[in-house]
């Protein structure tokens, strides 16, 4: 669904790139809440709402979400698709660069080289462009920065969906309005298809975040990761092939790179989470053994134990009394 997306924004024309911002954030409150309403999960917004620092960073997710699927829609509907589906390609080496900063993570040589071989496309992507890539590294460090603010407030996808939305919820109905009173909004004014399309953008923004969350808990890590380069592949081919975007030289070149760091850092994933697991089952294996040698010995002791209970007893042979004969 995220890889075949490019498809659906097109359809919403003439409408521009912000009305459609303001009606996707609209809808998906929408649709969340009926989701939330039909799943009776609402007892994590009292709790929310009486924890200040996690409303601040859901405001700051919201804000950086907002970002990002702006210039994702306006980056379709003004025939870039190529370049935003490079955005997700370099988000991977971004989110690495976030943890270096500012968690101070450690990184292992093929994750080094992996970022370095990225830095090294934007920079061939910059020269022959005559400019830096600044709608696929503005989608990167978005969607990265969204990321690490995620996991810091670490609730549920669909609430978290649903507290961002409501925070975006205002600003984008007031804009709406204001729209509407100007007499320039595209909603209504172009049929009832059109206007259906403009309120299905809730469905089209949640329900692949629902499926990703259930899938989440189902499917291996690595797979999942895996997985999620899908969306950029389809973006990218969409782009070559269905909007026949040009693809000169360089931006080959570029794409090679970007291609050839996450190979390296999806190998040295792999590698990673083999090595893991082989741990993991010679930790439970010698477990497994310390547990069956304890299990061993105390059978032992308790036969030793049984044996010298049910063992027949003897009477000790008494000494001849003096004085008395048989």
């Amino acid at each position: 669904m995220w890889g075949l997306v490019p498809l659906f924004w097109p359809l919403l024309k003439p409408a521009g790139a912000v009305e459609i911002l303001a009606h996707r954030m609209v809808w998906s409150l929408a649709f969340v809440a009926l989701a939330l309403l039909v799943l009776r999960r609402w007892s994590w917004a009292g709790e929310l709402l009486r924890q200040p620092r996690k409303l601040l960073l859901l405001t700051v997710a919201a804000a950086t979400i907002t970002v990002n699927w702006g210039v994702y829609i306006w980056a379709v509907n003004s025939g870039q698709v190529v370049e935003a589906s490079l955005g997700y390609f370099i988000n991977p080496l971004v989110t690495i660069g976030l943890g270096v900063l500012l968690l101070k993570e450690r990184l292992r040589p093929a994750q080094w080289a992996a970022v370095a071989t990225g830095f090294a496309a934007v920079m061939v992507l910059a020269v022959g462009h005559g400019q830096p890539p600044w709608i696929s590294l503005t989608l990167a460090f978005s969607f990265a920065a969204y990321g690490f603010v995620k996991k810091k407030v670490n609730i549920g996808g669909l609430e978290s969906l649903a507290a961002e939305t409501a925070i975006q919820f205002l600003p984008a109905a007031g804009y709406l309005i204001w729209l509407g009173a100007r007499g320039d909004s595209a909603f209504g004014a172009h049929g009832t298809g059109h206007a259906t399309l403009l309120a299905a953008t809730g469905i089209v923004t949640a329900l692949p975040l629902v499926c990703f969350g259930a899938a989440a808990i189902r499917v291996p890590l690595s797979t999942l990761g895996l997985l999620q380069y899908l969306a950029p592949v389809f973006q990218f081919l969409l782009g070559v092939a269905y909007f026949h975007e040009a693809m000169p030289a360089e931006r080959w070149a570029g794409f090679a790179l970007v291609w050839l760091a996450l190979s390296v850092l999806t190998w040295d994933a792999l590698r990673v989470a083999h090595r893991t697991r082989a741990a993991a089952v010679a930790v439970r294996a010698q477990a497994a053994a310390q547990a069956a040698a304890r299990a061993a010995e105390a059978a032992q002791t308790a036969a030793a134990v049984t044996e010298a209970a049910t063992a027949p007893r003897t009477e000790p042979v008494r000494p001849a009394e003096p004085g008395r004969t048989g």
